[in-house]
């Protein structure tokens, strides 16, 4: 099967299914796609078992077994899918929330990869399924990261609150940096043994985000002085994909952070470039585009995450444990959020519901599944996977699909009117 028939089946299904949700289910489009395609898996493997012969699901299995979700999400899609997100950001709100933002996205993260590693490993050990304590925080590292692409799409369908969405945006796209440091050290114990030490662990983070920074910085800029001299739409969108792709391969050569650098890049383009290089039509046109472009790449993400279960159940799919740990994820991430605001609420001020808010809106995705696909074979792989798995899926389909009425309850209705 050619690239171009993957590319194929991938867009006609997602439009086969966008369709199917717009006339009947009505969801939020990203999630309505990982509906239709986890019933469509499962219906699937449900006639496979029963009649073994039918092999109905031969077509979808050969084009997910082409496919590295890992290598197509973390070095492709999540370079052009953070820098739309970001693009559209305005940094004066970022600022500030900047307290808020910075250590939900360091220290929060470090908690909520303790305390979820902890409780899953002594879960894990009383449902009578152990693991080393090492691999439990491994699941920790990867699972507690919200994910920029599910909490971007959501947000865009609903009404919330500009101070929480402003939060909540913010955390999920920095906090990948932390998270990825997090789980590269967790993940090198796990393998090879040993105890990381600080010095090593704080010159990863620095290498990694630091560099990612400085990077995303420098693609900004050079993007914001190119566009700024030309007239032509077609060239100043060209400029914008340059930026993303060189900049992204530049981070994996350099080995920083990608995603650090697509946000700051993004950042600086949306506002900056957006105010001072390009006049209104220039500005309209590149926002058609790259909402369009991020649309089409989330489609094909939020359908492949539906997807997966075709082939993560062929590994032993412990969705029972994944049950059993939605409650201790969801509680690792209340108690992080809790503690940040805990800390800070001395100098910002904070609407009720904004707990709730944070910990039932910090979505999981598609970054928590590669990460736990890019895991090395082993006896503790399958069972991380299939609980990572439903985690996402809780995580998107049930949080998505009530978060709104969350809002609407837990929030005064002043603060979601105003922010």
């Amino acid at each position: 099967m050619s690239l171009f028939e993957i590319g194929a089946f991938l867009i006609g299904l997602s439009a086969l299914f966008g369709y199917i949700n717009y006339r009947y289910l009505r969801a939020p489009h990203t999630i309505g796609l990982v509906l239709i395609a986890v019933v469509a898996s499962l219906a699937m493997l449900l006639v496979e078992s029963l009649i073994p012969a039918a092999n109905v699901d031969a077509l979808i299995v050969r084009v997910l077994a082409r496919i590295d979700f890992h290598e197509t999400l973390m070095h492709g899609m999540l370079s052009f899918l953070l820098f739309a997100g970001a693009l559209h950001v305005d940094l004066s709100a970022l600022r500030e929330r900047y307290r808020t933002i910075g250590l939900m996205a360091t220290a929060g993260t470090l908690i909520s990869t303790l305390l979820i590693g902890a409780a899953t490993w002594l879960l894990a050990g009383w449902a009578g399924h152990p693991i080393p304590f090492v691999w439990a925080l491994v699941f920790g590292a990867l699972i507690s990261p919200t994910d920029p692409v599910a909490v971007l799409a959501l947000f865009r369908t609903m009404p919330v609150p500009e101070s929480l969405q402003v939060t909540l945006t913010g955390e999920s796209l920095f906090n990948d940096g932390v998270g990825v440091v997090v789980f590269t050290v967790i993940l090198g114990v796990a393998i090879q043994g040993g105890e990381p030490s600080l010095v090593h662990i704080g010159e990863l983070f620095a290498v990694e985000v630091l560099g990612g920074v400085v990077l995303g910085l420098m693609a900004g800029y050079v993007g914001y002085r190119a566009m700024h001299r030309v007239a032509e739409l077609n060239l100043q969108v060209l400029i914008t994909l340059a930026v993303v792709m060189v900049c992204y391969a530049a981070a994996v050569r350099l080995e920083v952070s990608g995603p650090i650098a697509m946000v700051v890049a993004g950042l600086f383009i949306g506002n900056s470039s957006m105010k001072y290089a390009v006049g209104d039509r220039s500005r309209d046109y590149l926002q058609m585009f790259w909402a369009l472009l991020d649309e089409i790449l989330n489609s094909v993400l939020f359908l492949l995450i539906g997807l997966e279960v075709l082939i993560i159940a062929r590994g032993g799919f412990e969705y029972w444990m994944g049950l059993l740990v939605i409650p201790v994820t969801l509680a690792g991430r209340g108690l992080s959020v809790l503690f940040s605001i805990g800390v800070l609420r001395r100098w910002e001020a904070y609407s009720r519901g904004t707990v709730a808010v944070l910990t039932w809106g910090g979505l999981r995705g598609g970054i928590a599944v590669a990460l736990a696909l890019s895991l090395p074979p082993n006896d503790y792989r399958p069972f991380i996977l299939s609980i990572t798995y439903v985690v996402v899926l809780f995580s998107i389909i049930v949080q998505g699909l009530t978060v709104a009425r969350l809002i609407r309850r837990v929030v005064p209705a002043q603060s979601s009117r105003s922010g």
